[in-house]
């Protein structure tokens, strides 16, 4: 006890001699359980958010009739409708107070101007609940919709929009119509559900145009009667539903909205969060075991002295620790509170920008207080561990010494280790393209990064001698010195570096992705798409609804048209698992896309013919003439004859089938995309404007030119590229901290030695300089092999994810040039506050420090 009480004493008596080492440790480590803190903090919050935003919406439903059966795929599932004449037998259920039906559909709202309302979630449309304890949504001004053409909007999309009560609109349904805004309604006290828009139809025109046909509903909402529970009146109801049916509680139904509204955007978003929190930490890492190992290099005498004194090794590695885990404590207790106001501040400006993010006060579970403040603990003690160690291995003898400067080098064995490290990651990442699987390429990618990482020291001799070589030409003796100081000590060099290496790797590995993404997409739409002209929903999340069907058939007519064709979606299931379909014209689609070459007919599908790509022919064992059985969302098992088999599946996806085959089964038919060529001799701005006018009575869609559809695809790439850099903000000021405290540690290690160079004849303009300078080369050092790294591992990436063959890969050279000069500019900051306080020594008391 006596043992650890003094470790603790010498270590507080460390920090109160030398708190000034510490402040790049405390930032570091307080950045990194801020970010993690608000993180955890923030999804919490929304998760509570949601759930009481649902719960509270659908508190008055009990019970929901809806279809057994459903289809699913990615991002896409499908139930049979239910029909309403269920509805009287419903009513007669004991404790059954009242059933309504309700309709559910895509519905896109155009605002006053004539443009759609821009939104990052769903566009819905349905039919307006009388009952006010089964409707969700709630009158705030106006009436219901009792005609044909009005409806009920939600007051997001009023706001949004400009639309008030008596202004006509259309909703893209998605044929037109038009609509009169007849009253604005909230969702469960907010603006609508999320960020999504609502309009509500009388029954009779949601039938009309959102359901396949009259007497059918998405599901019915069923409300109990006094002293009935939610599950004896699902029981009940259950009883006398057909087969094909099922009754669910209302709060299973609300729990499912929730997740299939909130629950996979809250995963993935919280998900990436926690990523870049954990990139932030690792950064973290990096920069403290630094300043502790410059720390114990240059207390190495006052240690031996503590041991000349009688002080133990357990004392001294105690002591050493005691500094790290109260600097840990008081950091991560700041962390958590900057957390919190993360969380705040996120709350607050999410909405703003139209990013759903339920209203409400902030939960704070004690999980987000508690993993936080111990990773931030751990993240610092196994830091200084090392370190630590050393310091309790420290000789007496080493008081004698006259220095106590870190000049370690790289070994021979570190070398042998870190060069098999490197050609097992390199190999196993090959072999993971090759294959390619993702799972082997990001084992090696994990090896290999791990390699950089033994490697540094070695590497930083031959880097900083390359890199130091054009300043020390540029600069003189100045960038000389500035070059013999970064190649010290290697081990403090590459540990320096490392920190901003790995966050230049992750911003280059995004970069190359996402440029090799776009790059992708302009190839698949240039070798794929034949048509001039292309009208199209957005292919990255939601917030639009299709198009019409009838959109293509109109276009045709236009004299400047030569031929046209629209894609729409559907969905069934193929042996056991839900597939997409692509339903078409098969004869206009092989004359506006190139398949490639195509086995069979696409002519002749008719009612029973279906076309599939030569990926999942190869899979199923199929060719021209085969059987294959779809199952459709309505209950109905169709066989299909496979009548064509075609080699690219870029734009069509691998099932095609007719409209014909698909009608009898749609609930609400849309494109997603229509293709225009154009006659021989009309350019593209004239059959542009001529098809722009066309199509303004179905919604106004915006059509484009071959390049602007391809630029436009991967338009989402760009705004997820803004916010993971956004995000890797915080992982490169960390490095940019860990290289100025590295280097303020190393002007007090040197402080003898700067004074005799000013005593010399150095000026203070030179003395700054060159510690900038060794600055720049550390940053460069670490910018260079952060950008061959994430050039490395996106290239794998791109590889290994690319299963159909039709992959790019690209190596954009500006935005690798920006990541290279805010690299070399982020050294010339960090060095900015040491450069200047070692300019500032007193020439004599610097002299004469020991």
């Amino acid at each position: 006890m006596s043992t650890t009480r003094t470790s603790v004493r010498l270590g507080l008596a460390g920090l109160r001699a030398h708190k000034r080492r510490f402040a790049g440790t405390f930032v570091a480590v307080l950045l990194g359980v801020s970010f993690l803190t608000g993180t955890m903090v923030m999804g919490d919050t929304m998760r509570a958010g949601f759930g009481k935003l649902f719960a509270d919406a659908n508190s008055g439903t009990d019970t929901v009739v809806r279809g057994a059966d459903e289809i699913k795929t990615s991002g896409q599932g499908a139930r049979r409708p239910v029909p309403t004449d269920l509805l009287a037998a419903i009513r007669e259920v004991p404790g059954v107070a009242a059933a309504s039906p309700d309709i559910e559909g895509a519905g896109q709202l155009l605002g006053s101007n004539g443009k759609k309302i821009e939104n990052r979630a769903l566009t819905t449309a349905g039919n307006w609940i009388d009952d006010p304890t089964l409707n969700p949504y709630k009158l705030v001004e106006g009436r219901p919709p009792r005609g044909p053409g009005e409806a009920v909007i939600n007051r997001g999309a009023a706001k949004t929009g400009k639309l008030r009560v008596g202004d006509t609109t259309t909703l893209r349904a998605p044929d037109p119509v038009r609509i009169t805004v007849v009253g604005v309604a909230t969702f469960g006290g907010a603006d609508g559900s999320g960020q999504s828009t609502y309009t509500g139809l009388s029954l009779a025109d949601a039938e009309r145009y959102l359901m396949p046909k009259p007497g059918e509903a998405t599901t019915i909402k069923v409300r109990a009667g006094p002293g009935v529970s939610e599950q004896q009146l699902t029981e009940r109801v259950g009883r006398v539903l057909p087969a094909a049916y099922e009754a669910i509680t209302g709060t299973q139904a609300s729990d499912e909205a929730e997740s299939s509204t909130a629950g996979a955007f809250l995963t993935v978003f919280t998900s990436l969060l926690l990523v870049f929190a954990g990139i932030a930490l690792l950064v973290a890492t990096f920069s403290i075991h630094n300043t502790f190992a410059i720390v114990v290099a240059q207390r190495t005498r006052e240690n031996a002295l503590l041991r000349a004194l009688g002080a133990t090794r357990r004392q001294v590695l105690g002591s050493t620790l005691a500094e790290a885990v109260v600097v840990a404590a008081v950091a991560s207790a700041v962390g958590l509170l900057g957390g919190i106001g993360i969380a705040a501040g996120l709350q607050a400006l999410f909405p703003a920008i139209g990013f759903p993010f339920p209203g409400g006060s902030l939960r704070i579970h004690t999980l987000a207080m508690v993993l936080p403040l111990a990773v931030g603990l751990l993240v610092c003690a196994a830091s200084a561990a090392m370190p630590a160690v050393r310091a309790g291995r420290t000789a007496p003898v080493a008081a004698l010494r006259e220095t106590a400067t870190d000049n370690s080098g790289a070994s021979g064995r570190r070398a042998i280790i870190g060069a098999a490290m490197a050609a097992v990651g390199v190999t196993l990442t090959v072999t993971g393209v090759a294959g390619p699987t993702v799972a082997l390429t990001g084992g090696g990618a994990v090896l290999t990064l791990a390699a950089f990482v033994v490697l540094g020291p070695v590497a930083s001799t031959v880097a900083v001698r390359v890199l130091g070589a054009p300043i020390s030409r540029l600069r003189g003796v100045t960038g000389a010195l500035a070059r013999r100081n970064a190649l010290r000590s290697p081990k403090r060099t590459a540990a320096t570096a490392t920190a901003l290496m790995i966050g230049v790797a992750v911003v280059s590995l995004f970069t190359v992705l996402g440029a090799s993404l776009k790059t992708t997409m302009d190839r698949t739409v240039d070798r794929s798409f034949a048509g001039d002209i292309a009208i199209s929903t957005p292919l990255y999340g939601p917030g639009s609804t299709g198009l019409s069907p009838k959109l293509a058939p109109a276009l045709a007519r236009l004299p400047q048209v030569a031929d046209t064709v629209g894609l729409g979606k559907g969905v069934a299931d193929v042996d056991g698992t839900g597939r997409k379909l692509t339903v078409t014209d098969p004869a206009a689609l092989s004359r506006l896309l190139d398949l490639g070459t195509v086995h069979g007919s696409l002519t002749g599908l008719g009612e029973h013919g279906l076309a599939v790509s030569r990926k999942e022919a190869d899979k199923h064992g199929w060719r021209p003439g085969s059987a294959v059985t779809l199952g459709f969302a309505d209950g109905r098992r169709v066989p299909f004859t496979v009548g064509a088999v075609y080699d690219r599946a870029d734009l069509t996806g691998d099932y095609v089938i007719s409209r014909a085959a698909w009608a009898p089964h749609h609930v609400q038919d849309e494109d997603t995309l229509v293709a225009v060529a154009l006659k021989d001799g009309v350019s593209t701005t004239v059959g542009k404007a001529a098809v722009t006018e066309a199509a303004a009575p179905f919604g106004g869609p915006d059509p484009q030119t071959k390049s602007e559809y391809a630029k436009s695809a991967a338009a989402g790439i760009d705004t997820f590229l803004t916010l993971i850099y956004a995000l890797l903000a915080l992982a490169v000021l960390i490095a940019l901290l860990g290289i100025a405290n590295t280097l303020t540690l190393a002007v007090h290690e040197r402080t003898r030695e700067l004074g005799l160079l000013r005593a010399v004849g150095q000026t203070r303009g030179q003395l700054r300089a060159m510690v900038r300078w060794e600055s720049v080369v550390v940053a460069a050092f670490g910018t260079a092999g952060g950008l061959g790294l994430g050039a490395f591992l996106g290239w794998a990436l791109v590889r290994a994810t690319d299963t159909t063959g039709t992959g790019a890969f690209s190596l954009p050279p500006l935005p690798l040039a920006v990541v290279v000069l805010v690299g070399v500019a982020a050294g010339v900051l960090a060095g900015w506050r040491p450069a200047r306080r070692a300019a500032r020594l007193d020439v004599l008391r610097a002299i004469a420090t020991e």
